[in-house]
């Protein structure tokens, strides 16, 4: 009889243990979750020979740069990106070594591009869109309508001197930048700042993580990157079109990155792996994207970025022309900018210690 009543009691106990952990759980997961999640619907990308050009590329700086996310090249030939560690960092023409050029206290300078008048322009999360010359940096524009720039991602420069950048999201910052893609709320912003009136505007709103921005060789308009919506947008700046929006590629193989233009007026895109292979589910399902938001180690977990590499060539017409990729990340992964310059590719990476470096005419 003792026994019985120990081992009924013993149940007891543990039924409600784990209620009591359920109960937490369900509080933790749907109050207090970060998110307000709507389904994302992605339709799957066309499947593509895997080549894994990538694996051959040449490690520049190696060791000495941290997560470079973005690179351009000056006029002079000298190559410049930002680093996680604050630095902007240079290698000059025919020189073998990076060095140290002006440091910024952030861990979050992103987009890069050089100025007209000399200098950079830089993106930084955290203070909003940064100039940076010879005597150090100086804040260009950190609010848009009376409110703090939240997420300055990447800058172009247009020859009449307006500046167009992209704002990945105006609710979560960079260190939860994944949460953007678990929500599925299109946060994300395009705006041009004019130095002359030192006014800064919303040229587009409600984007799908706007990131990666790019003028046409003929500046007639402006290409940005919608990162969970799969696609780029197209801004006409000129001609019969003008203020009009449309899009220039859609279904890509990837979640758009960083966009530059090359030489021949096409575009290399940065791709990224959105969600690690076999867990695309989660995304259909918001109780799985609340647990998800609700566990750091999830988010790792469903993150696909750190697995893989992708680069894309996209002609002015809006059709793939070459694509390269590590497929098993064995070199390199999450790259994020990809541009060209003398006949050669170069990477930029948020994992990486250095710039990657692939001779075209070798890919």
């Amino acid at each position: 009889m003792a026994s019985n009543l120990m081992g009924k009691y013993c149940v007891t106990v543990s039924s409600s243990l784990v209620l009591t952990v359920l109960v937490a759980l369900t509080v933790q997961v749907f109050y207090f979750s970060p998110i307000d999640p709507v389904l994302l619907d992605i339709k799957p990308a066309a499947s593509s020979t895997k080549n894994n050009h990538l694996q051959n590329l040449i490690k520049l700086g190696e060791g000495f740069l941290k997560q470079p996310e973005d690179v351009c090249v000056d006029k002079e030939g000298t190559m410049y990106t930002a680093t996680r560690d604050g630095w902007i960092k240079r290698l000059q023409r025919n020189e073998i070594n990076w060095e140290n050029w002006k440091h910024i206290e952030s861990s979050t300078l992103l987009g890069i591009t050089t100025a007209k008048d000399g200098g950079l322009i830089v993106c930084d999360t955290n203070k909003g869109l940064l100039k940076v010359t010879e005597d150090g940096f100086s804040v260009l524009t950190s609010q848009v309508n009376g409110s703090q720039l939240r997420f300055a991602d990447d800058v172009i420069e247009a020859s009449d001197g307006n500046i167009y950048f992209s704002v990945g999201s105006t609710k979560f910052d960079l260190h939860n930048w994944y949460l953007d893609v678990l929500e599925a709320r299109p946060h994300g912003q395009l705006l041009k700042y004019n130095p002359i009136s030192n006014e800064t505007v919303v040229i587009l709103d409600n984007l799908g993580f706007a990131n990666g921005v790019a003028l046409s060789k003929q500046e007639d308009y402006l290409l940005v990157c919608e990162s969970w919506k799969f696609r780029c947008l197209r801004h006409w700046l000129k001609g019969a079109n003008k203020g009009k929006t449309d899009i220039f590629i859609e279904n890509l193989p990837g979640g758009p990155d960083n966009i530059n233009l090359a030489p021949d007026g096409s575009f290399w895109i940065a791709l990224l792996q959105m969600t690690s292979e076999g867990l695309g589910f989660v995304h259909t399902s918001k109780i799985s994207k609340h647990l998800v938001a609700s566990f750091p180690r999830l988010i790792n977990l469903v993150n696909g970025v750190t697995k893989s590499a992708t680069v894309v060539n996209v002609a002015n017409d809006g059709k793939i022309i070459k694509k390269f990729d590590d497929n098993n990340g064995k070199v390199i992964t999450f790259v994020t900018s990809a541009m060209v310059f003398e006949d050669h590719l170069y990477l930029g990476s948020l994992t990486s210690n250095f710039v990657g470096k692939l001779p075209l005419h070798m890919a």
